[in-house]
Protein backbone atom coordinates (compact mmCIF):
# COMPACT_ATOMS: atom_id res chain seq x y z
CA UNK A 1 0.00 0.00 0.00
CA UNK A 2 0.91 3.71 -0.93
CA UNK A 3 0.67 5.46 2.16
CA UNK A 4 1.47 8.66 0.39
CA UNK A 5 -1.36 8.23 -2.16
CA UNK A 6 -3.49 7.71 1.21
CA UNK A 7 -4.94 10.55 3.23
CA UNK A 8 -3.54 10.82 6.57
CA UNK A 9 -6.50 8.71 9.39
CA UNK A 10 -6.75 10.23 12.65
CA UNK A 11 -7.65 7.06 15.19
CA UNK A 12 -9.70 8.53 18.04
CA UNK A 13 -9.69 6.10 20.89
CA UNK A 14 -12.44 6.79 24.20
CA UNK A 15 -13.30 5.00 26.78
CA UNK A 16 -16.83 6.98 25.84
CA UNK A 17 -18.34 7.47 22.58
CA UNK A 18 -15.34 9.46 21.70
CA UNK A 19 -17.36 13.05 20.36
CA UNK A 20 -14.91 15.38 22.77
CA UNK A 21 -11.43 13.97 21.32
CA UNK A 22 -13.05 14.31 17.66
CA UNK A 23 -14.76 17.83 18.08
CA UNK A 24 -10.87 18.86 19.12
CA UNK A 25 -8.95 16.97 16.27
CA UNK A 26 -11.57 18.67 13.78
CA UNK A 27 -10.88 22.05 15.51
CA UNK A 28 -7.02 21.53 14.99
CA UNK A 29 -7.37 19.99 11.75
CA UNK A 30 -9.20 23.04 10.18
CA UNK A 31 -5.98 25.01 10.67
CA UNK A 32 -4.66 23.04 7.84
CA UNK A 33 -7.75 21.60 5.50
CA UNK A 34 -10.30 19.02 7.44
CA UNK A 35 -11.49 17.62 4.26
CA UNK A 36 -7.34 16.34 4.01
CA UNK A 37 -8.38 13.69 6.88
CA UNK A 38 -10.11 10.61 7.79
CA UNK A 39 -11.18 10.29 11.16
CA UNK A 40 -11.67 6.94 12.84
CA UNK A 41 -13.22 6.90 16.05
CA UNK A 42 -13.12 3.65 18.35
CA UNK A 43 -15.47 4.31 21.58
CA UNK A 44 -16.10 2.36 24.54
CA UNK A 45 -12.24 1.33 24.98
CA UNK A 46 -11.96 -0.73 28.20
CA UNK A 47 -9.01 -2.67 27.98
CA UNK A 48 -5.18 -2.74 26.82
CA UNK A 49 -5.81 -5.33 23.72
CA UNK A 50 -8.27 -3.25 22.11
CA UNK A 51 -5.70 -0.47 21.96
CA UNK A 52 -3.07 -2.50 20.69
CA UNK A 53 -5.43 -3.50 18.08
CA UNK A 54 -6.29 -0.12 17.01
CA UNK A 55 -2.54 1.05 16.87
CA UNK A 56 -1.26 -2.03 14.59
CA UNK A 57 -4.12 -1.35 12.37
CA UNK A 58 -3.12 2.82 12.54
CA UNK A 59 0.84 1.96 11.66
CA UNK A 60 -0.79 1.08 8.41
CA UNK A 61 -1.60 4.45 7.53
CA UNK A 62 0.10 7.77 7.28
CA UNK A 63 -1.78 8.28 10.92
CA UNK A 64 -1.60 9.88 14.47
CA UNK A 65 -3.72 8.69 17.37
CA UNK A 66 -5.99 11.30 19.22
CA UNK A 67 -7.32 9.55 22.88
CA UNK A 68 -9.77 10.36 25.73
CA UNK A 69 -8.97 7.70 28.21
CA UNK A 70 -9.31 8.29 32.14
CA UNK A 71 -7.49 5.37 33.31
CA UNK A 72 -3.58 5.76 33.52
CA UNK A 73 -2.81 2.62 32.30
CA UNK A 74 -4.81 2.82 28.88
CA UNK A 75 -3.18 5.71 28.78
CA UNK A 76 0.18 4.66 29.62
CA UNK A 77 -0.76 1.78 26.52
CA UNK A 78 -1.58 3.43 23.67
CA UNK A 79 2.11 5.79 24.50
CA UNK A 80 3.78 3.00 24.41
CA UNK A 81 2.06 1.19 21.71
CA UNK A 82 2.53 4.54 19.48
CA UNK A 83 5.97 4.70 20.07
CA UNK A 84 6.72 1.46 19.08
CA UNK A 85 5.51 2.42 16.08
CA UNK A 86 6.46 5.67 15.66
CA UNK A 87 2.86 7.30 16.07
CA UNK A 88 2.38 10.67 16.96
CA UNK A 89 -0.65 10.55 19.78
CA UNK A 90 -2.43 13.93 21.50
CA UNK A 91 -3.37 13.04 24.79
CA UNK A 92 -6.67 15.12 25.14
CA UNK A 93 -7.71 14.49 28.90
CA UNK A 94 -4.75 13.54 30.51
CA UNK A 95 -2.93 17.22 30.16
CA UNK A 96 -6.23 18.63 32.13
CA UNK A 97 -6.56 16.13 34.65
CA UNK A 98 -2.76 16.19 35.60
CA UNK A 99 -3.92 19.59 36.21
CA UNK A 100 -6.39 19.60 38.12
CA UNK A 101 -4.88 17.20 40.37
CA UNK A 102 -2.48 19.98 41.20
CA UNK A 103 -5.62 22.37 42.33
CA UNK A 104 -7.88 19.58 44.23
CA UNK A 105 -7.55 18.28 47.19
CA UNK A 106 -9.19 14.89 46.49
CA UNK A 107 -8.73 12.04 44.13
CA UNK A 108 -10.30 11.56 40.73
CA UNK A 109 -13.31 8.98 40.33
CA UNK A 110 -11.58 7.74 36.93
CA UNK A 111 -14.66 6.60 35.75
CA UNK A 112 -15.63 6.42 31.85
CA UNK A 113 -17.85 8.07 30.25
CA UNK A 114 -18.99 10.23 33.58
CA UNK A 115 -19.20 13.59 31.91
CA UNK A 116 -22.07 11.61 29.35
CA UNK A 117 -24.20 10.51 32.64
CA UNK A 118 -23.47 14.47 34.25
CA UNK A 119 -25.42 16.15 31.11
CA UNK A 120 -28.03 12.77 31.10
CA UNK A 121 -28.58 13.86 34.89
CA UNK A 122 -28.48 18.22 33.26
CA UNK A 123 -31.47 16.79 30.71
CA UNK A 124 -33.17 15.04 32.72
CA UNK A 125 -33.79 17.83 35.37
CA UNK A 126 -34.55 20.21 32.63
CA UNK A 127 -37.51 17.57 31.13
CA UNK A 128 -39.06 17.02 34.58
CA UNK A 129 -39.29 21.21 35.49
CA UNK A 130 -40.91 21.73 32.34
CA UNK A 131 -43.04 18.70 32.60
CA UNK A 132 -44.02 20.31 36.54
CA UNK A 133 -44.92 23.55 34.74
CA UNK A 134 -46.76 22.04 32.41
CA UNK A 135 -48.83 19.98 34.57
CA UNK A 136 -49.35 22.25 37.28
CA UNK A 137 -52.31 22.59 39.20
CA UNK A 138 -54.36 20.21 37.22
CA UNK A 139 -53.63 22.10 34.07
CA UNK A 140 -53.85 19.23 31.95
CA UNK A 141 -55.34 16.23 33.21
CA UNK A 142 -53.89 13.57 30.55
CA UNK A 143 -50.66 14.53 32.35
CA UNK A 144 -51.49 12.94 35.40
CA UNK A 145 -50.77 9.60 33.93
CA UNK A 146 -47.49 10.54 32.55
CA UNK A 147 -46.10 11.56 35.67
CA UNK A 148 -44.50 9.27 38.15
CA UNK A 149 -45.78 10.79 41.09
CA UNK A 150 -49.31 13.04 41.54
CA UNK A 151 -49.96 15.20 44.56
CA UNK A 152 -52.93 15.95 45.07
CA UNK A 153 -54.68 18.27 48.22
CA UNK A 154 -56.78 21.15 48.72
CA UNK A 155 -55.32 24.88 47.71
CA UNK A 156 -52.10 26.22 49.59
CA UNK A 157 -50.65 22.59 50.89
CA UNK A 158 -47.43 23.48 48.67
CA UNK A 159 -48.32 21.25 45.75
CA UNK A 160 -46.48 23.48 43.32
CA UNK A 161 -43.30 23.73 45.19
CA UNK A 162 -43.41 19.87 46.03
CA UNK A 163 -43.34 19.33 42.23
CA UNK A 164 -40.74 21.92 41.52
CA UNK A 165 -38.43 20.44 44.69
CA UNK A 166 -38.87 16.63 42.83
CA UNK A 167 -38.39 18.03 39.61
CA UNK A 168 -34.92 19.23 40.09
CA UNK A 169 -34.32 15.52 42.15
CA UNK A 170 -35.33 14.58 38.08
CA UNK A 171 -38.19 13.28 39.36
CA UNK A 172 -41.32 13.60 36.60
CA UNK A 173 -44.34 15.19 39.14
CA UNK A 174 -48.00 16.48 38.51
CA UNK A 175 -50.18 17.89 40.98
CA UNK A 176 -54.17 18.41 41.12
CA UNK A 177 -56.17 20.65 43.79
CA UNK A 178 -58.96 18.97 45.01
CA UNK A 179 -62.53 21.55 45.14
CA UNK A 180 -65.26 19.98 46.21
CA UNK A 181 -67.26 22.05 43.97
CA UNK A 182 -65.28 20.05 41.09
CA UNK A 183 -64.93 16.22 40.28
CA UNK A 184 -61.59 14.98 40.07
CA UNK A 185 -60.95 13.97 36.40
CA UNK A 186 -61.50 10.56 35.78
CA UNK A 187 -57.72 10.05 34.86
CA UNK A 188 -56.81 10.51 38.27
CA UNK A 189 -58.62 7.51 38.34
CA UNK A 190 -56.83 5.92 36.09
CA UNK A 191 -53.27 6.33 38.00
CA UNK A 192 -51.90 3.20 40.33
CA UNK A 193 -52.81 4.38 44.16
CA UNK A 194 -48.63 3.82 44.90
CA UNK A 195 -47.72 6.86 42.59
CA UNK A 196 -50.51 9.42 44.43
CA UNK A 197 -49.81 11.12 47.32
CA UNK A 198 -52.65 13.03 49.03
CA UNK A 199 -51.45 16.30 51.22
CA UNK A 200 -53.20 17.36 54.65
CA UNK A 201 -52.47 20.53 56.71
CA UNK A 202 -53.86 21.43 60.21
CA UNK A 203 -56.78 23.72 59.23
CA UNK A 204 -55.79 26.64 61.51
CA UNK A 205 -52.38 25.90 59.88
CA UNK A 206 -54.46 26.47 56.16
CA UNK A 207 -56.42 29.10 57.29
CA UNK A 208 -53.37 31.38 58.39
CA UNK A 209 -51.87 31.00 55.16
CA UNK A 210 -55.03 31.35 53.12
CA UNK A 211 -55.25 34.73 54.73
CA UNK A 212 -51.70 35.80 54.51
CA UNK A 213 -52.04 34.76 50.55
CA UNK A 214 -55.41 37.02 50.43
CA UNK A 215 -53.46 39.86 52.52
CA UNK A 216 -50.69 39.70 49.66
CA UNK A 217 -53.17 40.03 46.84
CA UNK A 218 -54.73 43.09 48.69
CA UNK A 219 -57.96 41.04 49.10
CA UNK A 220 -60.35 40.50 52.57
CA UNK A 221 -58.62 38.13 54.81
CA UNK A 222 -62.14 37.68 56.00
CA UNK A 223 -63.13 36.01 52.42
CA UNK A 224 -64.82 32.53 52.74
CA UNK A 225 -61.69 30.94 50.88
CA UNK A 226 -59.63 31.59 54.26
CA UNK A 227 -62.91 31.01 56.70
CA UNK A 228 -62.52 27.50 58.93
CA UNK A 229 -66.07 26.27 57.85
CA UNK A 230 -64.43 26.38 54.25
CA UNK A 231 -61.12 25.09 55.04
CA UNK A 232 -62.72 22.15 57.31
CA UNK A 233 -65.23 21.08 54.48
CA UNK A 234 -62.34 21.02 51.53
CA UNK A 235 -60.28 19.20 54.24
CA UNK A 236 -63.05 16.55 54.71
CA UNK A 237 -63.83 16.61 50.94
CA UNK A 238 -59.71 15.94 49.92
CA UNK A 239 -59.55 12.88 52.49
CA UNK A 240 -62.38 11.56 51.28
CA UNK A 241 -61.00 11.42 47.34
CA UNK A 242 -57.75 10.43 48.86
CA UNK A 243 -59.19 7.45 50.73
CA UNK A 244 -60.91 6.45 47.24
CA UNK A 245 -57.61 6.46 45.40
CA UNK A 246 -56.46 4.35 48.41
CA UNK A 247 -53.26 6.89 47.76
CA UNK A 248 -50.32 7.70 50.54
CA UNK A 249 -50.97 10.62 52.81
CA UNK A 250 -48.86 13.18 54.48
CA UNK A 251 -49.53 15.82 56.94
CA UNK A 252 -47.40 19.11 55.62
CA UNK A 253 -48.28 20.90 58.65
CA UNK A 254 -45.50 22.88 59.67
CA UNK A 255 -42.87 20.88 57.58
CA UNK A 256 -40.64 22.15 55.34
CA UNK A 257 -40.78 21.95 51.58
CA UNK A 258 -37.41 19.27 51.52
CA UNK A 259 -38.90 17.25 54.86
CA UNK A 260 -42.27 16.37 52.78
CA UNK A 261 -40.38 15.98 49.51
CA UNK A 262 -37.78 13.77 51.03
CA UNK A 263 -41.02 11.80 52.28
CA UNK A 264 -42.62 11.40 49.04
CA UNK A 265 -38.93 10.83 47.66
CA UNK A 266 -38.91 7.55 49.32
CA UNK A 267 -42.58 6.50 48.21
CA UNK A 268 -41.35 6.46 44.34
CA UNK A 269 -38.60 5.12 45.06
CA UNK A 270 -39.84 2.26 47.10
CA UNK A 271 -42.96 2.33 43.71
Amino acid sequence: MNQSSQKPVVYIISDSIGETAEFVVKAAASQYDSKDIEVRRIPFVSDSARIVEVIAEAARFNSMVAYTLVLPELRRTVEQEARLHNIPTADIMGPAMNAFARIMEKEPFLEPGRVRRMDEDYFRRIAAVEFAVKYDDGKDPRGLRLAEVVLIGVSRTSKTPLSMYLAHRRVMAANLPLVPELEPPEELFWVPSEKIVGLMINPAQLRSIRQERLNSLGLDAGADYASIERISAELAYARRIMEQVGCTVFDVSNKAVEEVANQILQVVKGG
